[in-house]
């Protein structure tokens, strides 16, 4: 088995070897990396990528708007990740924005979940029927079940999801209570019983 230290490597001089520089090679051979450690099929679909790349014509979406409609070619996932990290801030306050026509989706998805830390806030991912829940870099909820390449995405949607509790304030007047508990009020007994020096304890 391979390490992940070998997978953003080899990740990250396949990157460069294609045309990519070697800052944004970095960033790939830590994308792929973490789709490996999360476990979606990274080496898969960016060495099929690759092998298309210098063959077919991919467009590089370099500002992203609200709304993103590929001109001719599909979109550069690379690019578009790496896009999207270095304009997240500015992005934010959109809270949804949608695609049309992106490359190998899935090679986007460690961009995003990366995003999801650095703003603090959970990221949906869709494209055609699959969903993607990534929180904070922690982990991915999905729905994507199958190590497969999916070499295109025709619809896209992005949104941000303000951070709210999954339980509601009874639950927590609930728990709260319960942990009242544990503020005792000291009695004799238990002042006797406390470890520490007790009455009969010599100088």
């Amino acid at each position: 088995m391979k390490s992940f230290s070998e997978i953003e490597t080899t990740s990250k001089r396949a990157s460069r070897a294609v045309g990519f520089s070697w800052g944004v090679a970095e960033e790939v051979g830590k994308s792929i990396r973490l789709l490996e450690l999360f476990g979606f099929p990274g080496i898969k679909n960016l060495s099929d990528y690759y092998l298309k790349k210098n063959k077919e014509n991919f467009e590089k979406l370099t500002l992203i708007n609200q709304t993103n409609l590929s001109k001719k070619f599909d979109y550069c996932p690379i690019i578009l990740g790496v896009s999207f990290l270095d304009q997240i801030k500015r992005l934010e306050p959109l809270k949804k924005f949608t695609f049309q026509g992106i490359a190998y989706p899935l090679l986007l998805l460690p961009f995003l979940s990366i995003g999801s830390e650095v703003i603090g806030k959970k990221i949906l991912y869709k494209f055609d029927k699959n969903i993607f829940l990534l929180n904070f870099n922690l982990n991915i909820s999905s729905n994507f079940l199958e190590s497969k390449i999916q070499a295109k995405a025709k619809n896209i949607e992005i949104n941000f999801i303000e951070n709210e509790d999954n339980f509601t304030d009874i639950d927590w007047k609930r728990l709260y209570k319960i942990s009242e508990d544990t503020y005792v009020e000291e009695t004799d007994s238990l002042k006797k019983g406390a470890a520490g020096a007790g009455l009969t304890d010599n100088d």
